[in-house]
């Protein structure tokens, strides 16, 4: 199953009615499973369902993935005889409640009568990460942090049958003013610390929160919250606020102490956050994209390359038939290994290449204004994917 490609829902759903009553999943273990695979993070390094297919999914599938997995889990957690249709049915209701805008881009106005089609384009549409290499607004980097309050906001409108919306703004609201307020904290700030307030200012989807300065546990309602995975979301987010590669300083570890006294959390709970914020983060730092955030130029060519990467190994073997059959490309291939190319062989690889590319749909980025600088990238995974013939003309 590819998560990119038209009717995945309705094969998803096939797999999981197998999955889910051979092993049905609990509110509180879903929440566990997301925050292992880091979801509750904003990077998805795994799927909470197993790949047992070939293909290779990229980070913004696997928190596709992810994100439709926590909302079908707590359909079929909420409601009896929960049945597919019905879920569809109540989560493009749902998403409809939460779309204001009211444009003709909006969830509402998607041109198809199909109601799983029009839930692909709805999801696809709530995964705001950088990872392709069009999208260059690097202000979106932590809203996929803020992914869980769509589940959170679900499970609202299916046990109370109401308008979520001010729940999910309500929530969103609270969860950024606690991160400023807990970045405020410090005893140093660094560039760091700026840039996160920034960018959880620029990430939020239902409110208009622009600076730290009104966050204060005055300012910050928090009593409305009284269901253990609400607040243990709030505190992993913070946890994840105040992060760094050294010991959590004082100011810090009294501000997360006073939050589980607010949350009325045990400091079990509290500790446990921490450590497992730090472990996740240390284990899997250099494949998450915020940390490359203060090297733009780095972290541009890093998820280009991963996204290059992608796109050639699932296609590798119609590249290798149409590549072996361009002599002239085969040639110039190989000995772009041992030589610098003239000016027009270049060229001439270029156009070869992007005619190839031309074929092959999911490489059309190649062919869009600018595609032309990716072409290193694709010929640095090239001579993996070629036969020994290629080898030999090294």
């Amino acid at each position: 199953m590819n998560p990119s490609t038209s009717g995945w829902i309705e094969k998803f759903l096939r797999n999981f009615n197998d999955h889910y009553n051979s092993s049905p999943w609990s509110f509180d273990q879903l929440y566990s499973d997301l925050r292992q695979v880091g979801f509750i993070y904003g990077t998805s390094i795994d799927t909470l369902i197993s790949n047992d297919t070939d293909i290779i999914y990229s980070e913004e599938e696997k928190t596709k993935l992810n994100l439709f997995t926590a909302l079908v889990v707590t359909y079929y957690d909420t409601i009896e005889n929960a049945d597919k249709k019905g879920f569809i049915e109540a989560l493009v209701q749902f998403y409809n409640f939460l779309d204001t805008k009211k444009s003709i881009f909006s969830f509402g106005n998607m041109l198809t009568s199909n109601k799983s089609e029009k839930l692909e384009k709805i999801i696809h549409t709530r995964i705001q990460t950088n990872e392709s290499i069009f999208k260059k607004n690097f202000s979106h980097l932590l809203t996929n942090a803020l992914l869980f309050i769509d589940v959170l906001a679900f499970d609202y409108f299916l046990i109370h049958d109401k308008n979520p919306f001010e729940y999910a703004a309500q929530l969103e609201e609270t969860l950024t003013n606690t991160v400023f307020l807990a970045l405020n904290s410090k005893q140093e700030q660094d560039d760091y610390d700026k840039m996160l307030v920034k960018l959880f200012a620029s990430s939020v989807r239902y409110t208009n929160i622009s600076t730290e300065e009104e966050a204060s546990f005055d300012y910050i309602e928090l009593d409305p919250y009284t269901d253990e995975i609400e607040k243990k979301y709030i505190v992993d987010l913070t946890s994840l606020a105040v992060w760094n590669d050294r010991e959590i300083d004082r100011g810090e570890q009294s501000f997360l102490s006073a939050l589980g006294a607010e949350l009325q959390l045990p400091n079990t709970i509290i500790k446990e956050s921490i450590s497992l914020v730090q472990v996740f983060i240390n284990t899997h730092k250099e494949h998450i994209s915020f940390f490359n955030y203060s090297h733009p130029a780095l972290h541009f060519y890093q998820q280009t390359s991963r996204t290059v990467s992608v796109l050639v190994l699932r296609n590798k073997k119609r590249l290798i038939k149409e590549i072996t059959e361009s002599k002239d490309l085969m040639i110039l291939l190989g000995q772009s290994t041992v030589r610098d190319l003239s000016k027009e062989e270049k060229q001439q690889v270029k156009k070869q290449l992007l005619d190839i590319c031309k074929t092959i749909p999911s490489l059309a980025i190649f062919i869009l204004p600018g595609g032309s600088l990716l072409l290193p990238l694709l010929v640095k995974f090239i001579p993996q994917l070629l036969p020994s013939a290629f080898n030999e003309n090294k």
